[in-house]
């Protein structure tokens, strides 16, 4: 994971991993190599990270899940946001931009940060 704390990769892996199936419908390893490629390899989940914030979404009615039968004949579970995930997805990303907004008029006022 980089220089990304624990902290950090906690508490944006639910808006990272609602954004991710935003794009389209996944499967776990998936999610990971898109996550990985996305940040430019700075976030890597590992599947102890992914595999309990997809029950977690499962839990909160937020993604359906199906299984099927991937090329190599092994069962794979794949995840696809509902309606109400597409909500919470947007009102993650409202969330994200005004702290991101917040942080970078923070920094900006104080240019021995940046």
């Amino acid at each position: 994971m980089n220089d990304l704390t624990k902290e950090l990769v906690a508490a944006t892996s639910v808006p990272v991993v609602l954004a991710v199936l935003g794009r389209g419908e996944s499967y776990g390893y998936d999610i990971i190599r898109q996550v990985r490629e996305l940040s430019g390899g700075k976030l890597d989940f590992s599947e102890g990270t992914l595999y309990p914030v997809l029950r977690k979404l499962e839990e909160r009615g937020l993604v359906e899940t199906e299984w099927r039968k991937a090329e190599n004949e092994r069962q794979r579970k794949y995840y696809r946001l509902k309606d109400q995930g597409r909500a919470t997805l947007e009102t993650e990303r409202t969330n994200w931009n005004a702290i991101n907004n917040l942080l970078q008029n923070l920094w900006n006022a104080n240019p021995a940060l940046t």
